[in-house]
């Protein structure tokens, strides 16, 4: 709701006009838990008289029913109203609020302090331009104040309220704040804040809230409203280059067809000189249109319609930028990711980018380092869990148009998504693409895949055996081997414990070691695919990810799942390697079955039990189906 006003009731138009024109703040409420945020923003609205009587009236009741104030108002449950939060007197989702005061227009994001919610406390952060970090004056700087300090810097907030909270409990003591003060600046002196601005206060009492407090009385500084409320915060989005990410090709008509989005950085004017970097096309803006009409000229933040004086490819998804200054585009980068996700990174699975309007297959080629968020230290790692930063290298199966996060925090962020439920893994943040492999390109050669399978009389492809160990698919594949040997037929077996004496001999079995050592055996079979050759993959391979990587590495047909479906009391009975009974007993950690999970195939070309039949019984109903297929000449010839 809007701050109260003379003009409301004397000149209704005079208000709403002065209201419009108003600048708009966003910022952020973030900390450790139990820090007072949700107390903090609901002071802040209940003494800017921004609560409506029917919401002091629940108020006043839920305080009652489970207040943390023994009965007094708790001003935190004008923020924190899901049930979950009320029960447990804690922010666990991000709260919106609006409201506004003479001088601006506010939008504050309350943010979890949990360590759980961590990812919560980032996407409330994203669109922030001021960052409130509260601080328990008793307690002083935590972990979770450091990580959600990282956080804000990483995500391109420069200006820093600290306001030290609940100075009431420690008599307002000026040489715990100093201490306070002085050890955060000496945190913060290297995340790139333009200023640190301390405030004491107590969010309850109300000190130093809207007014100063007698209890301060050696602090000279403005009240936490009064400086959000005169803050600078520098928005020189519309002194960037022109950037505009197409979300729709509007076409009501044959005689109209416009480009519409939401411009994410510069201006732009009928007859300035655009480009699409994906395609290097360019052509000149000939209208801006909107809803209202036709435009002179746009800006940053808003939302229109371009029409160009040529007809060029433009899709949804496509980034219009400054003929004269192109975003990069490129299909590898170099990317701070914050990880989101309970399951944790794996480098070398597949994960879905979207960036914009814009979706593609992605993978993380490497994980760089870790960053330590109490020391700010770079540390070693092979993955990242729930809550982790890293810098990573990204490559994807198409290349983006972006630019540094650090020169546009709209173009040059990203979300990664998991292909299998759809949940955002992570956020991202672009620092530069990567040009290493700018010089390298595909060599055409006279001799190719078709000419090779013509003369070997077969069609290529990867019969890819995967279940338990146990199950018998190194026995089943040696067997198909065998006989399509004895047929003629050129063959090639990658073996799970065989490729682990050199290939992969520097590879572990944790679920991220498990990922590379698929990524780089499906690497291996589509070279000896390209030689014209049948390939026999026999490996555990337990995630259904890292399968269909493998899979979609070929072309189409190219890739036959066989799942060795051997129940895993029949492969525990067998056990030929004793490595059951090692697991069972804790000698083993990380074995498919027992304490790692299997991803049982979904669609698999081929199915067969391990315990129903004998091998060569097996590899017979295996080479039929080949046959089927028409692999195998001269029952289908050849096509590619």
């Amino acid at each position: 709701m809007a701050h109260q006003s003379d003009l409301i009731a004397d000149d209704i138009l005079g208000y709403l006009k002065s209201h419009e024109e108003k600048g708009l703040l966003r910022f952020i409420t973030c900390g450790s838990v139990d820090d007072g945020k949700s107390t903090l923003i609901g002071r802040l609205l209940w003494d800017s008289k921004m609560v409506f009587e029917d919401q002091i009236a629940a108020l006043a009741k839920d305080s009652e029913r489970v207040g943390t104030q023994g009965g007094d108002i708790d001003f935190a449950l004008l923020l924190d109203g899901l049930q979950a939060e009320q029960e447990q007197g804690i922010t666990i989702d991000v709260a919106y609020r609006f409201f506004s005061t003479e001088k601006r227009k506010f939008i504050v994001a309350d943010t979890p302090g949990h360590e759980q919610y961590t990812r919560n406390m980032a996407t409330g952060a994203s669109t922030a331009d001021v960052a409130v970090i509260l601080i328990d004056a008793r307690k002083g700087i935590l972990t979770q104040t450091r990580r959600h300090s990282y956080i804000v810097s990483l995500l391109g907030i420069r200006n820093v309220v600290l306001a030290v909270n609940k100075m009431d409990l420690i008599d307002y003591s000026q040489e715990k704040f100093d201490t306070i003060v002085e050890e955060y600046n000496a945190f913060a002196e290297n995340l790139g804040f333009e200023a640190v601005h301390a405030i004491p206060l107590s969010a309850l009492k109300g000190d130093n809230v809207l007014s100063n407090s007698e209890h301060t009385s050696w602090y000279h500084g403005p009240t936490l409203m009064g400086l959000l409320e005169t803050i600078e915060v520098k928005s020189d989005l519309h002194e960037k280059p022109f950037r505009m990410p197409v979300q729709w090709v509007n076409r009501p008509n044959l005689d109209f067809r416009g480009f519409s989005g939401t411009i994410e950085g510069g201006t732009i004017k009928p007859g300035d000189q655009i480009a699409v970097p994906s395609s290097g096309q360019t052509s000149t803006v000939k209208s801006i249109v909107t809803y209202d009409g036709e435009l002179d000229q746009a800006i940053a933040g808003q939302a229109v319609t371009l029409t160009l004086n040529d007809e060029i490819d433009i899709s949804r998804g496509d980034l219009l930028c400054d003929a004269k200054d192109r975003a990069t585009h490129a299909d590898q980068f170099e990317a701070k990711i914050i990880w989101m996700h309970d399951q944790p990174l794996l480098p070398g699975r597949p994960y879905l980018l979207k960036m914009g309007a814009k979706t593609g297959a992605a993978q993380i080629s490497s994980l760089k380092y870790k960053v330590n968020v109490n020391s700010l230290e770079q540390q070693a790692g092979k993955t990242l869990e729930l809550n982790e930063v890293g810098v990573c290298n990204i490559s994807t199966d198409k290349p983006f148009s972006f630019d540094p996060y650090d020169e546009n925090r709209r173009s040059g962020a990203f979300i990664l998504v998991d292909r299998m439920t759809n949940a955002t893994v992570a956020a991202g943040m672009i620092e530069h693409a990567l040009h290493r492999a700018s010089n390298i390109h595909w060599q055409s050669l006279d001799v190719n895949k078709r000419a090779r399978a013509d003369m070997k009389g077969q069609k290529p492809c990867v019969l890819w055996f995967t279940g338990l160990s146990g199950a018998g698919k190194s026995t089943i594949a040696n067997m198909v081997e065998k006989k399509l040997h004895a047929e003629g037929r050129h063959t090639y077996t990658l073996d799970g414990d065989n490729v682990r004496h050199g290939l992969n001999r520097d590879l572990g079995f944790t679920d991220a070691d498990r990922v590379e050592n698929i990524r780089r055996v499906g690497e291996t079979a589509k070279l000896f695919v390209d030689a014209g050759m049948i390939v026999l993959v026999s490996f555990i391979s337990p995630f259904i990810s890292e399968r269909r990587l493998a899979r979609n590495l070929l072309e189409e047909n190219e890739f036959l799942e066989v799942f060795v479906d051997t129940p895993i009391e029949v492969c525990e009975e067998r056990d030929p390697k004793g490595l059951y009974k090692k697991a069972r007993a804790g000698e083993i950690s990380n074995f498919t079955g027992i304490d790692s999970a299997y991803e049982r195939p979904e669609t698999a070309e081929i199915t067969v039990n391990g315990g129903d039949g004998t091998p060569e019984e097996l590899a017979d109903r295996i080479i039929e189906e080949l046959k089927e297929r028409g692999f195998l000449w001269p029952e289908m010839q050849f096509e590619i």
